[in-house]
């Protein structure tokens, strides 16, 4: 196929997509041909967790760092925000479709919907719909395992080994089925909007990432082979070399450990390999990874003998700036690689995070076990419907409320919303004292078609939530105290995450302050390769613009 070329100037300013004539000069000029030294290449990393906070806290300390290099050799946007709800699903879906849960039909990595049938359905006649949507390390063939069941040896040394496939890895006998085909629905088939990798794709150019669970085969899109190398080791497996029953989250350093094996994965690519460096294939015109240390380091109370968390509002205790320090070593090096390539004058590097993590302010903390509320709506609802069974379909509960109900009717949903808004109780402080709550811990709740309204959708929408629940600062839905922070909320420690886009093609020590939402992300890499921004479903329909760059 042809590869276009877009005079975004013209085509694209009218409409106030372009923030300046410096970024419309830089994107409006043809790519060259993929064999040249001049193809252009967009990095896009995602460092969960982390707030545009701890970005300015850290570069203000670390002025020398690879970090702060980053910054102010681009443009730092201030006041970004990503998805509400926070979650890492719907926080990266909107980074590579330019849209939001409502028309991605992405709410978070474990829903319910109202159509779909239960996982295992071989004969569809006659059953009833209504199911969880589980696209966590679930899915995996083997989630106890970093390759989720590929079945390499000589793990976890191995595992840059692993498949560019991973849907592959997904067992379908887990997956939801459509009562229409009767046939299971993969991660990608599942979303409603194409992907900046299938664009990219169609112009015959190649895409990579790295992310952490199998399931991220979402980010392929519709098509289902959007990303031409898929590099997802299993984050939620058992960490080898750590104590037994801990996966790669429960210990600091392990995170560390294994968010290294992604950064080797991207430094392959960056030479031209596939990320197991077995073929030469070219650097991808649009590659990327996240990191999950930094939101290892704020959810843990102490790991390696480091306190976690923040020890003051907005200020990172030592395991976060250990991991900071970390994130901003690691980008260093990706730098230095581009550079021993000769790949940084062609190159834009995006940072920004899939959420961030709240509270960060520490004497807020509020842990409530949001176990017994449920309980008590379900036995609440029974004792006014003798014959009903459970009210509550799905709950997913980390520092915000999603609530999906068997009995959709307005009844129901303002009787869900009534219950939760009376209950109070007590939760746990930062120092695992009692503190009181009110009203679940909700400072509002939308129900029904006011959830509906919320998201964009029409009422009776199949995936969205029928109760949405925002928390109060501070509030952590967990049945322990083994965290001290959480994310899926709506709170600013949630949605305030870092952007910042640097390298080529943009202007050095920039600091824009006007509000940005992180799904620009998805247009403006488009428009940075020279494709056209409103090939994406979800930018023509939510008007999604271009970042402007001044």
């Amino acid at each position: 196929m042809t590869r276009r070329s877009l005079r975004l100037a013209a085509m694209l300013g009218s409409a106030g997509m372009l923030g300046g004539a410096f970024f419309a000069q830089a994107v409006a000029s043809p790519l060259k041909s993929a064999s040249t030294s001049e193809q252009r290449h967009v990095l896009l990393l995602s460092v969960d967790g982390m707030h545009q906070s701890d970005l300015e806290f850290y570069i203000a300390a670390h002025p020398d760092s690879a970090l702060a290099r980053l910054v102010n050799g681009g443009t730092q946007y201030t006041h970004a925000s990503t998805t509400n709800p926070s979650d890492s699903f719907p926080g990266m879906v909107a980074q590579v479709t330019g849209g939001g849960p409502g028309t991605t039909g992405v709410y978070y990595d474990d829903t319910w919907n109202a159509k779909l049938l239960p996982a295992g359905t071989t004969d569809c006649k006659g059953v009833k719909p209504g199911v969880e949507i589980d696209f966590t390390e679930d899915l995996d063939k083997d989630k106890s395992s970093i390759d989720a069941g590929q079945g390499l040896k000589g793990l976890p040394g191995s595992i840059l080994q692993m498949t560019g496939t991973p849907q592959n890895l997904i067992d379908p006998a887990k997956l939801p089925v459509d009562p229409k085909t009767c046939k299971p629905v993969y991660p990608h088939s599942y979303l409603q909007a194409n992907t900046i990798f299938e664009v990219a794709q169609d112009a015959g150019l190649r895409t990579a990432w790295s992310d952490k669970h199998a399931a991220y085969d979402i980010l392929n899109g519709p098509t289902g082979t959007g990303i031409d190398d898929l590099f997802t080791p299993e984050i939620n497996s058992d960490a080898n070399g750590y104590p037994a029953g801990n996966d790669w989250t429960t210990d600091n350093k392990a995170t560390e450990q294994y968010d290294n094996y992604k950064v080797a994965a991207v430094l392959n690519e960056i030479d031209g390999f596939n990320h197991q460096r077995t073929d030469r294939v070219g650097t991808p015109s649009i590659f990327g990874m996240n990191f999950q240390a930094v939101s290892t380091a704020e959810k843990l109370p102490t790991s390696e003998g480091l306190q976690g968390g923040y020890v003051a509002k907005n200020v990172p205790g030592p395991l976060v700036i250990k991991n900071l320090d970390f994130v901003s070593d690691e980008i260093g090096r990706m730098v230095a690689e581009l550079k021993k390539r000769h790949l940084d004058k062609t190159t834009t590097i995006i940072l920004s995070a899939k959420h961030g993590q709240s509270p960060t302010d520490p004497k807020a903390l509020n842990r409530i076990d949001d176990g017994p509320l449920l309980d008590g709506l379900n036995a609440a609802w029974k004792k006014l419907h003798p014959a009903a069974g459970d009210l509550v379909a799905h709950a997913v509960d980390d520092d915000g409320m999603l609530i999906w109900l068997n009995d959709r009717s307005a009844a129901a949903t303002g009787f869900a919303k009534a219950y939760l808004l009376a209950q109070s109780g007590n939760g746990t402080d930062i120092n695992k004292a009692p503190k009181a709550f009110t009203h679940s811990g909700l400072s509002k709740v939308y129900a029904g078609a006011d959830a509906a309204k919320y998201f964009g959708v029409k009422p009776g929408d199949a995936r969205v939530p029928d109760i949405f629940g925002i928390a109060q600062y501070g509030v952590v839905y967990t049945g322990g105290t083994k965290k001290v922070a959480e994310h899926g909320g709506a709170h600013a420690d949630d949605l305030n995450v870092p952007l910042v886009i640097s390298g080529a093609y943009v202007p050095q020590q920039v600091i824009d302050n006007q509000a940005v939402q992180t799904k620009q992300i998805a247009p403006t890499i488009l428009a940075l390769l020279g494709l056209d921004p409103t090939s994406l479903v979800a930018v023509h329909k939510e008007h999604t613009q271009v970042l402007p760059v001044r």
